[in-house]
């Protein structure tokens, strides 16, 4: 230990000070947060391995869910959209999200990249979306979503 020199220590001093608050603004999600999170997560999931029932279970009945092309669906039309596979996707990743809840909703915004397989479209799905997510009976649910394409570089 005689060998260690002030300025190492220091060094290593701030490496665990640096993890350490990283880890506490990982785990500084509420509950709340968490479920949203956990939501999302399903909806990803079910997107590329569509199931009518739980796209329903995930949808609350005044759904609006808006393309980037602007094509609107209300929440049989979101579930159709998947089951008779006018959107077909792999790979999704989901990356810069944010949750901020609000009373009994949830503000959600992302950005989702993925391999699309719709005929006529882009190989590639790349978007920021916002979402409201709102909490029935204890369950959160998508009450509106709205895509938009990124803006063009320049």
């Amino acid at each position: 230990m005689k060998n260690i020199s002030p300025g190492l220590i220091k060094y290593f001093f701030c490496c665990v000070l640096v993890l350490v608050m990283i880890s506490n603004e990982v785990s500084a999600q509420s509950p709340d947060e968490k479920l949203v999170a956990q939501a999302i997560e399903q909806l990803t999931e079910v997107m590329v391995k569509p199931d009518s029932a739980i796209l329903a279970s995930l949808a609350c009945d005044a759904l609006e869910y808006v393309h980037s092309s602007g094509t609107v669906r209300n929440k049989q039309g979101f579930i159709d959209e998947f089951m008779k596979g006018w959107t077909k996707m792999s790979n999704p990743k989901i990356s810069n999200q944010t949750i901020k809840i609000v009373g009994d909703n949830a503000i959600v915004r992302h950005r989702l990249i993925a391999d699309a397989h719709n005929p006529g479209y882009p190989a590639v799905i790349d978007i920021i979306i916002l979402m409201v997510w709102k909490k029935e009976n204890g369950q959160w649910k998508l009450l509106a979503r709205q895509a938009a394409r990124l803006p063009e570089k320049k």
